[in-house]
């Protein structure tokens, strides 16, 4: 028994489709925007409430991060239902989340120690004000280069 024949043309369109879907996957597993400058003030405002030196606003800024980073992230899980799996990230794709999060480790504590040393006040606010800062300004462009780096790989598992 053969196979029904599949014209040119229906396997193009087949192909399109597929690409398509797995598109809207990506886009849809992909951090938003509104994350980025929203946990850059969630972690000034943590950082801020350490750097006051008072038990209690230590205590409601913990809380207040806590729950506010929860929240962030429940949103983001629950509103993205799509999961990306580490084969679609690639090795490239992990080494950019990672030298991402290690720039921004750095920026944090560079700016901190040049504020401590000009004799600023606050300086971990400072520190994490620069993190948050670039963090908004990037963040969607990480993402982008995510974005590109998994519509790349080849579909049906090419690794």
């Amino acid at each position: 028994m053969s196979e029904p024949a599949v014209s040119p043309a229906a396997a193009a369109d087949a192909l399109a489709e597929i690409h398509a879907r797995r598109d809207q996957a990506v886009t849809a597993a992909l951090v938003p925007g509104w994350y980025w400058p929203a946990l850059g003030g969630l972690m000034v405002a943590f950082t801020a409430a350490v750097e006051t030196h008072r038990p209690w606003v230590v205590a409601v800024g913990s809380v207040g991060y806590a729950l506010g980073l929860g929240a962030l992230v429940a949103r983001v899980a629950l509103r993205h239902r799509a999961q990306v799996r580490n084969s679609l990230i690639g090795v490239r794709g992990a080494v950019a989340i990672v030298g991402y999060a290690l720039g921004l480790v750095a920026l944090g504590l560079v700016t901190g120690f040049a504020a401590e040393s000009a004799g600023l006040a606050w300086p971990a606010t400072i520190g994490a004000a620069a993190t948050a800062g670039a963090m908004t300004a990037t963040g969607q462009s990480l993402m982008g280069y995510l974005r590109g780096v998994m519509t790349a790989r080849p579909i049906g598992g090419g690794r």
